[in-house]
C-alpha cells in the first residue's frame, strides 16, 4: 500500500479542486467516478487499438473523482454515514465491473479474472469489517485501491505502447503464454488475497 502512505500528500494536491467544488453534493462525484468506471469497462472490451488508452485515462479520472467526493464532503461539511455508505458501495461495483470487463475482453483468461475480483473484494471486506467491529477502518496491507488503481493506469499504457509501436524486441502479448495484462490478474488476485489476510490478522489482534 505505497500510494495509501501519502494520503496527506495527496489531500493537499486535491484542496484547492475540493475548494472550488464545495457546492457539489459529494455522492454525484461518487456516481461520476461510478460512470467513468463503466466507460473505462466498456473500452477494455472493445477490440479496438486506442481503446486502452482510453480506457486507462478513464480509470485515472474516475479514482480521481473518487478521492474528490470524500475531500469535497469534509470541506463542505457535508459528511454523513450515507455518504460513507455510497462511496462504498461505489468503489466495489467499480472494482467489480472493470476487472470484470477485462476478464471478459480477451486480454485476460476469464479465471484470472475470478481471482483478481476475489482477491480485491476480500480485502476490501476486511477494511471495512474492522469498522463494523467497533474498530477503525483498516487500510493496511500490501495492496491498497490506490496502488491498485496506479497498477492498473501504468499496465495498460505499457500494453497500448507496444501494441502501437510495433516494437518487436518484447512480445508484451506473450510473456509465458499470457499478456502483461494478464499477469497483473493474476498479482491482483494474489496480492489481494494476502492483504485480505493480512488485515484480517490485525483485526482478530486488535479485538478483545
Amino acid at each position: 500500500m505505497v500510494l495509501d502512505n501519502y494520503r496527506g500528500e495527496a489531500d493537499k494536491m486535491l484542496s484547492p479542486l475540493a475548494k472550488r467544488l464545495s457546492n457539489v453534493n459529494p455522492n454525484h462525484l461518487s456516481l461520476i467516478s461510478l460512470f467513468l468506471a463503466i466507460g473505462a469497462a466498456l473500452f477494455y472490451v472493445l477490440d479496438w487499438v486506442h481503446a486502452l488508452l482510453l480506457a486507462a485515462v478513464l480509470v485515472l479520472l474516475s479514482g480521481a473523482f473518487d478521492a474528490l467526493d470524500g475531500k469535497v464532503a469534509r470541506i463542505s461539511s457535508k459528511a454523513s454515514k450515507r455518504g460513507d455508505f455510497v462511496d462504498h458501495v461505489i468503489d466495489r461495483y467499480s472494482d467489480a465491473i472493470i476487472l470484470g470487463a477485462i476478464a471478459m475482453s480477451g486480454l485476460s483468461p476469464v479465471s484470472f479474472g475470478l481471482f483478481a475480483v476475489i482477491g480485491v473484494l476480500l480485502a476490501s471486506y476486511m477494511g471495512t469489517q474492522a469498522q463494523a467491529l467497533g474498530l477503525s477502518r483498516e487500510y493496511r496491507g500490501i495492496l491498497g485501491r490506490a496502488d491498485r488503481l496506479a497498477v492498473l493506469v501504468v499496465v495498460s499504457l505499457i500494453q497500448y505502447f507496444f501494441a502501437v509501436s510495433g516494437t518487436n524486441w518484447f512480445n508484451i502479448d506473450d510473456i509465458f503464454g499470457y499478456s502483461l495484462i494478464a499477469w497483473m490478474m493474476i498479482y491482483f488476485g494474489l496480492a489481494g488475497n494476502i492483504t485480505a489476510l493480512q488485515r484480517a490478522r490485525m483485526i482478530w489482534k486488535s479485538l478483545p
